[in-house]
């Protein structure tokens, strides 16, 4: 009796498609993709898809979730140290590589992807979960320094929201050197709060 072997998955296949997915989008809104007009940019059928992401929330989610890992410096350059002037280079750092022009379009895709979740809630979490992370990481890196829990994380989201709102102006105006005169008029109004807040805990 002849027995026919099941062709064992790809594990690298599905990665791929979610970068071919990405490149695909570097000129295209998010809110357009669908399975077809991927499926016809890629070349592929759309059972090819359907088999590696069930649903097209599923595709989105994946899409957004690698571009979110790609959309941010790494962590190991934005955590910072123990002392104040690595804290506020790590943020210097993080602003170098929000103004590449290579990163341009993985920022327009996360303020898209924000957007789109900001309606498909039940959906879509991915940005969300993003947000509390970054907004984690600071917070750690503000009570490492001696502020308490509270203080922490008011002003490590403070910073997020506003470094946003810069983002958002750079992605939108393409104004590199406007945006980063903003973006240090930020960052200094940051440290003085940060050197109050620190003083107070020392008096």
């Amino acid at each position: 009796m002849l027995m026919i072997m099941a062709r064992k998955p790809d594990p690298t296949r599905k990665p791929a498609l979610i970068q071919q997915a990405l490149d695909f989008l570097v000129d295209k809104p998010l809110s357009s993709l669908s399975f077809r007009s991927l499926a016809q940019a890629l070349n592929v059928s759309t059972y090819t898809l359907v088999y590696h992401f069930g649903t097209r929330a599923e595709l989105i989610r994946e899409i957004v979730r690698a571009n979110a890992v790609g959309a941010s410096p790494s962590e190991g350059a934005a955590l910072p140290s123990d002392t104040l002037e690595d804290y506020f280079s790590s943020l210097n750092l993080s602003w170098q590589w929000a103004q590449l022009p290579e990163n341009f379009h993985r920022q327009r895709l996360e303020f898209e992807a924000a957007l789109l979740e900001a309606v498909e809630r039940d959906d879509l979490t991915v940005t969300r979960e993003f947000f509390a992370h970054w907004t984690r990481i600071g917070t750690s890196a503000l009570m490492a320094l001696g502020l308490d829990e509270r203080n922490a994380e008011v002003e490590s989201r403070l910073l997020h929201d506003t470094f946003r709102g810069v983002q958002f102006d750079l992605m939108l105006n393409r104004d590199v050197q406007a945006a980063t005169t903003v973006f240090d008029s930020v960052v200094a109004q940051h440290r003085r709060r940060i050197e109050s807040l620190l003083a107070q805990v020392n008096s």
